[in-house]
């Protein structure tokens, strides 16, 4: 990926160029020191001057009211910008020019402006050291901080509730309330001149004399220290999705990853690129250059790969896709410029701005194509099924023929332009995005009606900041990385009582589901992981470490990155942009499609012949979640665990399809469940037996008195146990029948409990009132 720099022969501006801005992505307006504010079309390579400042004012920094807020609250004066000057003012210019409003905001230079994302807000920063907060009309709220050092950049946090500005070396994070305590660092060696926060991925990247770039997270930690450049840093700015960020300096344009390696680096004869601005689609940049050049580069070569494909934007409107197993290579040419391109799932996704085209790997010739409600789409997720665009405002799930599947209505607080690849996933069935104002909720939602699933979202403990859906199966499961980089799983649909998130690791920096089998990876603490049968933890939580292999002789570095898992490789990018594969044995790929298939007597083989533990642990999860207990038994004798081979021979060995089903639940950690199979089929004995053998006396004894049965047998249970711990009754609900003396007959309590067992096998069991159930013999 690199840019493809535009400039004029001649400069459109007789002296420096101070700002630029992008209305849309066919249209900019620049600003300079000859106090021009020129319009420049891309679509017809026409420039023109909007209007001529007076000769004292000097144009140091414009923003744009955003296009969001404006479509939100349907106003049809959003179309104005925010320009600042060298004599202290703030004014407010309409897209004709007409200058709507003049404030004097500072004392000396005002260096800087920006639009809250709410469009309610602006935000001033100037040369005499103060941050200032105005309303929308210009009317001044407050001033936010007073710095002793000129403050060169600020901007606004994802929330348009915190701010943050350059003081000096320093950065500083300011909230709105004036109570809350700031957050400052030391950020570089050298007066920070730019700095940027996106909203989508909640980074924060700066540049300063020090000739250095930097990227931060918000609580002041280095996550990249960029190399040492000639010049000092003049500009920095993110693209709108996060993925990109463009940095200044005298002669000099790089575009970087979001991790900070280098894609490209470009040497225009401009001078120094004073500010940065990207077009909304985050397919263009613009600059402002100091010799009165205004720089338009593109982003080319973005290259994508899948299986034997290999895609690459060769232009603004061309596409090219080589497939390696043949050498043959297709030429695809587009009406419209293409603004994302996503391949996966035997298909390829071009978006231009206009237009959807759908590709499939097997005809590149006849696409199917739907035109957009928006023009401008910020991510395409896909599936195996079904991919979503993810608009401004909006989202849709779209089938691989172009058919609409669902628009899902989203939850007011839910914004669409801050989903990422990290927070959105997509499954052939369910939608999970995690809500940005509350980052603890995923909102789960079915793609076949547009609905929430089960009508609420899942919720966790602490924020989420990564979360991914797999892809194969009935039972849908997620797996989210919270705040802490602990990994859970969960499944999207309840099943009985049991605890919705299962942790599985820590220190996760990133996670990705296989695409065609259940098999989850992670990079854990520098190395990475790989799961072989994760849902193990819901049927039996031993098994888990015995299903996990940690991958070695890896040198993956700091800061990596999971960019793809298909087939039996791994793909990770590293800190420094290069990507390395870690093989995984193709035996779990085969052992799961076996299973799927119910090929189970293959599935015994292929364990036999590999020979590990983790075979014989994913087959045993498996087994035991699909009821197979023959199955289930032979493999934990591989394992040598001799204590649930007996207790599956036992299990093997009830009568009673309920009976099995509750035991098994249990077996698998699930008690409640099993409690509430037995409740259901009137069995009260065997639940207040099943709580007796798990020890969980207070459960039983509540369920003897409320069915008014069995009481005596569990305190016989109870006071056997103690004197085989040589112990003494210390719970107050068992005491009160040892001060009532109650005599225990164990001669009476077995044959009670056999003629139980006895009428359980044979079906008499009754059923009592508004679902409450007892044995008919058994009262008590």
């Amino acid at each position: 990926m690199r840019l493809k720099v535009f400039l004029k022969k001649e400069a459109s501006h007789s002296e420096l160029v101070s700002c630029v801005g992008w209305t849309t992505s066919d249209e900019l307006y620049s600003c300079g020191d000859d106090h021009r504010i020129l319009r420049w079309n891309l679509l017809t390579d026409e420039t023109n001057q909007l209007a001529k400042l007076p000769d004292d004012v000097y144009p140091i920094d414009l923003h744009w009211y955003p296009r969001t807020a404006a479509s939100q609250k349907k106003q049809s004066g959003g179309e104005i910008f925010a320009l600042t000057s060298s004599d202290g003012k703030l004014h407010l210019v309409s897209k004709a020019g007409r200058l709507e409003k003049s404030v004097e905001a500072h004392r000396g230079a005002v260096l800087s402006t920006r639009w809250s994302y709410d469009g309610s807000a602006l935000v001033t920063a100037g040369e005499d050291g103060q941050v200032k907060i105005w309303s929308r009309s210009g009317m001044l709220r407050s001033t936010l901080s007073q710095t002793g050092t000129p403050v060169y950049r600020v901007c606004w946090g994802p929330d348009s509730d915190h701010v943050l500005y350059t003081n000096s070396r320093e950065l500083v994070i300011k909230p709105l309330q004036a109570s809350a305590k700031p957050l400052s660092w030391l950020a570089h060696e050298g007066v920070v001149t730019a700095a940027d926060w996106n909203p989508v991925n909640n980074l924060i990247v700066s540049g300063a004399e020090d000739c250095r770039y930097k990227i931060w997270d918000v609580y002041g930690r280095l996550v990249y220290n960029g190399p040492s450049h000639d010049y000092p840093i003049t500009a920095v700015s993110w693209a709108p999705d996060g993925e990109l960020f463009a940095v200044g300096s005298f002669n000099t344009l790089r575009l970087c990853d979001r991790a900070g390696w280098s894609h490209s680096l470009e040497k225009p004869r401009t001078g120094s690129v004073l500010n940065i601005s990207w077009s909304g689609d985050g397919t263009q940049v613009a600059g402002a250059c100091g010799n009165g050049h205004v720089l338009i580069a593109h982003v080319v070569e973005r290259r994508l790969e899948w299986n034997n494909l290999v895609v690459l934007v060769t232009g603004r409107k061309e596409v090219e896709v080589s497939n390696v197993a043949d050498d043959v290579i297709e030429r695809l040419d587009f009406r419209d410029r293409i603004i994302k391109i996503s391949l996966g799932f035997h298909y390829a996704v071009v978006v231009t701005t206009s237009q959807c085209y759908i590709y499939s790997d097997r005809n590149w010739n006849t696409p199917a194509i739907f035109d957009l409600r928006e023009g401008s789409i910020r991510h395409v997720v896909q599936s195996r099924r079904q991919f979503v665009l993810v608009e401004a405002s909006s989202l849709a799930v779209y089938s691989y023929d172009g058919r609409l599947v669902c628009a899902p209505r989203l939850p007011n607080q839910l914004r669409t332009d801050l989903l990422n690849a990290s927070t959105l996933s997509l499954s052939d069935d369910t939608l999970a995005i995690r809500d940005h104002s509350d980052e603890k909720l995923v909102h789960l939602i079915e793609t076949s009606t547009g609905k929430p699933v089960e009508g609420k979202p899942l919720v966790h403990r602490q924020e989420i900041v990564e979360i991914a859906l797999d892809q194969e199966g009935k039972q849908r499961h997620i797996a989210v990385v919270d705040r802490n980089r602990d990994l859970y799983v969960a499944p999207t649909r309840s099943y009985g009582k049991l605890d919705k998130l299962m942790k599985l690791a820590t220190m996760v920096e990133s996670l990705s589901w296989n695409e065609e089998y259940n098999l989850l990876a992670a990079i854990q603490d520098g190395k990475y992981s790989v799961w072989f049968y994760p849902q193990s933890v819901f049927v039996d939580r031993e098994l888990l470490a015995t299903t996990c292999v940690v991958g070695v002789g890896l040198e993956l570095g700091k800061g990596p990155r999971i960019v793809g898992y298909r087939g039996n490789h791994l793909e990770i990018r590293r800190a420094d942009g290069c990507r390395v594969r870690a093989p995984v044995s193709p035996y779990p790929s085969t052992l799961h499609r076996l299973v799927g298939e119910g090929r189970w007597d293959d599935a015994l083989r292929l364990c036999r012949f590999v020979k590990e533990d983790w075979a014989w642990a994913c087959l045993a999860g498996m087994a035991l979640s699909a009821r197979r207990l023959e199955a289930a038994e032979t493999a934990y004798a591989a394992l040598n665990v001799i204590e649930k081979v007996q207790h599956l021979v036992y299990i093997r060995g009830l009568r009673v399809k309920e009976v099995r089903n509750a035991e098994m639940a249990a077996m698998s950690g699930r008690p409640d469940d099993g409690e509430a199979i037995l409740i259901q089929s009137g069995m009260v004995f065997r639940a207040i037996m099943l709580n007796v053998e798990l020890f969980n006396w207070e459960r039983a004894i509540e369920l003897a008195v409320k069915h008014k049965t069995h009481v005596d047998t569990v305190i016989a249970h109870r006071r056997k146990y103690l004197a085989r711990l040589g112990k003494v009754e210390t719970n107050k609900r068992f005491l009160q029948y040892s001060e009532a003396n109650m005599k225990i007959d164990w001669e009476q309590i077995k044959a009670k409990m056999d003629m139980e067992y006895k009428e359980e096998g044979e079906g008499k069991v009754a059923t009592t009132g508004a679902g409450r159930t007892k044995v008919s013999t058994a009262a008590h």
